[in-house]
Order: C-alpha cells, then structure tokens, then sequence
C-alpha cells in the first residue's frame, strides 16, 4: 500500500513539474512575443517654409495739443482728414481705414503734476488704422510718412498697443505640404536608426503634431515670414 502512495506521489510531482515547466514556456514565450511587438523607436520630423506675410495693420498715431476743448477737437478732425487723405492717395480704399475716438489726457487733473506751469494743458491722442492685403503698398506709404510731418501732423511712437503688423493668414493652404513633409523628414530618421541598429522600421504606433509656429524671418525684415512645425511620430521595429 505504501508502495502505490509513493508511486502516485512520484507521478503526481511528474505531472505538476512538466505542467510548471511548459506554463513557464508559454508565458516566456508570450513575454518575448509581447517584448518584440512593443519595440519601438520615437522621432521627430521637421518642416519649414519661409513665405511673405498677406496683410498689414498699421496704427498711424498722432498727437495734438491746446488749452480749449473745442479747438482741440478742431485740430484733430482736420488731421484726421489729412491723413485719410494721405492713404487713399496710396491707394487705399476706405473701407481699408478705421479710426478709433481720441484719447485726451488733462495734465492740470493729473494728480501727479509736477505744479510747473505748461504752455497747454490738453494732449490729445488719435489713431487711424491701416489694415490692407496690399503689403507693397503699405511699406511704401510707411517710406513716405515723413509727408505727414511736413504738414504738421506730429506722429507718435509705436508701442506695444499701437504697432505695425504683418501678418501671413495663409497657414491653412499650406498645413497638409508641411505635415506631410514633416511626417516623411521622421520616417527618414526612424530608417536610419532602424539600419543602424539591424532592425526594420513597421507601422506607426503613435504620431502627434505641434504647434505651427509663425515668426518674423529675421528683425529687419518683419514681412517675411518663417513657418515651423514639428511632429513626433512613434514606428514599430521588427528584426529584419
């Protein structure tokens, strides 16, 4: 009797060894496969394009000063004109140009007077805006701005809230170039650390884009533009 315990034991053991051993196959097996699927490599893909920018706004600010209300206001109105007259002999048309109401600071109000006496105690300030696709014609009316001087018209310097701007609004057009661009600049890169590392690059595991960025090409030339966008695209690798 004891004998067949042990002889049952022993097969017993047997079989649970070979069950242990062929689980551990299997489940290495499945751990390699799962390994080998998820080798991967991550790369960037870069594309740029340097293009003209299609619009301009240009705040044209002035100022003007006087000691009554109502003159001051005189002043203004007729710069206004003189400077609307100014754009559309450039060629601009109205509907181009906008204006917003005059700013007038009272110096005697400020509470921050330095209690010297002024020779004029208002400062009013006007801007009319330029806003055009016609970029040529912009900088040259920009060129000859110095006209508006000689007619006594004092232009202010730009700052932050008032400064000219040149846009390019044609993103749109060329988004499906650049991405494809971008997206064939990483296949190449993933190719090349695939041959350097004995491996062949598969499908696509994961991509996503960046942001497009727009930016002046350099600080002197402000209507040229550079386009960048980066994406970042994930490859499956296979043993070759």
């Amino acid at each position: 009797m004891r004998s067949r315990l042990t002889v049952a034991a022993a097969i017993l053991g047997g079989l649970v060894g070979i069950g242990l051993a062929l689980a551990g196959f299997f489940v290495g097996e499945a751990l390699k496969e799962a390994r080998s699927a998820e080798r991967f490599v991550t790369v960037r893909g870069f594309a740029e394009r340097n293009v003209e920018s299609d619009l301009v706004i240009w705040p044209i600010t002035f100022r003007d000063t006087g000691n009554d209300l109502a003159e001051l206001q005189k002043v203004v109105d007729s710069h206004k004109a003189e400077v609307r007259t100014f754009l559309a002999s450039a060629g601009f048309k109205p509907e181009e140009v906008s204006e917003m109401p005059p700013q007038v600071t009272d110096l005697k109000a400020q509470a921050y007077g330095d209690g010297q006496k002024r020779e004029y105690r208002y400062i009013a300030t006007a801007t009319i805006t330029l806003r055009t696709p016609d970029v040529k014609a912009a900088k040259k009316a920009m060129e000859d701005s110095g006209k508006l001087v000689l007619r006594g018209i004092v232009l202010a310097e730009q700052d932050y809230a008032r400064s000219t701007e040149f846009l390019f609004t044609g993103l749109n057009a060329i988004k499906p170039e650049m991405i494809a661009e971008a997206t064939k600049n990483a296949r190449e890169a993933a190719e090349q650390f695939a041959r350097d590392s004995g491996a062949r690059v598969g499908s696509i595991r994961r991509a996503s884009q960046g942001l497009f960025t727009i930016d002046d090409r350099d600080k002197g030339s402000p209507d040229h533009k550079k386009v960048r966008v980066v994406t970042t695209v994930e490859y499956f690798l296979s043993n070759e």
